[in-house]
């Protein structure tokens, strides 16, 4: 794809520039309030990017999640991208990825007791919302770093640190959707799938490089990866352990895989073929017939299928294949975790924010 870029870049970049003419303008019109943005009188906490996917949105959104559930009242609120439905929908566990959208669906299986709402208009979602399930306390905005009709009481933004945002260019030409100078609108910047050893001063050139404003807080976080979980049987769980030097089959339609096939090859297995298909990507009949015939010419016996847990989404729907594929096919969960014992830090903000906001607003009084 980077090649590709390279090849098209006399047709690409007059595109990008006007693109982010484009983009530019807007978010001027918003600043000068020209262009309206939405405010609500409930707490809003967006998790964004200013590049197209891959920084780790969705585990992020979890980590919060399980941060807040105890304490308030939350739901979340996406667009449900790919979803074959349109306008609002508030889930339940039967949703599928096709109502919902893979991303929501995940989130909605993994914490069934809380509100997982879609909306391409996040205005006419949060008003859904809140008309619907009045005692709402927080509502966590999932990938609304772009979405200025609605002004947040707190910005997340995040940054992926395999893809620096001062290196990259505005799309088709890059991946950046955004200006890179609309940082300055995050509350919170978090440098995510950062390697767990970085060390102090690699941190201090990234800190150097993106030059944070005074009252902008920045953190490191990296993933961490849970024992194997079957896509087809709730029921089975495999050990790392027992699959280590196993031959691994790693199926994945994400934007950016690359942590992923780190964590694989320096932990569990060297022995590694990757069959990467693009982010969201919907799996047909024909893919399984490809990843089956590649799992069968393989004679070792110590093989297993990975992938993650986005993808089982939109692989669970697929019932008509080989039982044996089935048994097969796991995939790997994984979970944010903050560097340099800063979670207790990004812990305290959050909740601050959302408990110093219900204290100021007129729907919680003192």
């Amino acid at each position: 794809m980077q090649l590709l870029r390279i090849i098209l870049s006399p047709i690409l970049l007059p595109i990008s520039l006007i693109y982010g003419f484009v983009v530019f303008t807007r978010n001027r019109f918003y600043d000068f309030g020209i262009l309206k943005s939405n405010e609500f009188n409930i707490p809003l906490i967006s998790v964004g990017n200013i590049t197209v996917g891959g920084t780790g949105k969705t585990p992020h959104i979890e980590y919060l999640v399980n941060l807040l559930q105890d304490k308030f009242k939350i739901a979340t609120l996406s667009r449900g991208y790919k979803r074959r439905t349109e306008g609002f929908i508030l889930s339940d566990i039967k949703s599928t990825e096709q109502d919902i959208g893979d991303e929501p669906k995940q989130i909605k299986q993994k914490f069934p007791q809380i509100n997982v709402a879609v909306d391409a208009d996040r205005t006419n979602g949060i008003n859904k919302l809140i008309s619907s399930e009045p005692d709402t306390e927080v509502i966590l905005l999932d990938d609304a770093f772009q979405h200025r009709k609605v002004n947040p009481g707190l910005s997340i933004l995040l940054i992926d640190y395999f893809r620096p945002i001062r290196k990259d260019f505005m799309i088709p030409l890059g991946n950046l959707r955004d200006n890179k100078l609309e940082k300055k609108r995050a509350d919170i910047i978090v440098i995510t799938k950062s390697p767990q050893n970085i060390s102090v001063e690699i941190q201090n050139k990234i800190l150097h490089k993106i030059k944070p404003a005074s009252d902008q807080k920045v953190f490191f976080s990296t993933f961490s990866y849970g024992n194997l979980k079957a896509v087809y049987n709730n029921d089975m769980m495999k050990n790392i352990e027992e699959v280590m030097e196993f031959e691994i089959f790693l199926v994945t339609g994400i934007a950016n895989p690359k942590p992923l096939k780190m964590y694989l090859a320096e932990n569990i297995s060297k022995k590694i073929q990757v069959l990467e298909y693009s982010d969201h990507y919907e799996f047909k009949e024909s893919d399984f017939k490809a990843i089956e015939n590649k799992f069968n010419k393989t004679a070792s016996k110590n093989k297993i299928i990975i992938t993650t847990e986005k993808d089982a989404m939109r692989l669970q729907k697929f019932s008509n294949i080989a039982q044996s594929l089935k048994d097969s096919f796991f995939y790997i969960p994984v979970q944010v975790e903050f560097l340099n014992n800063q979670a207790e830090n990004f812990n305290q903000q959050i909740i601050e924010y959302v408990r110093k906001y219900q204290t100021n607003s007129f729907i919680y009084p003192k």
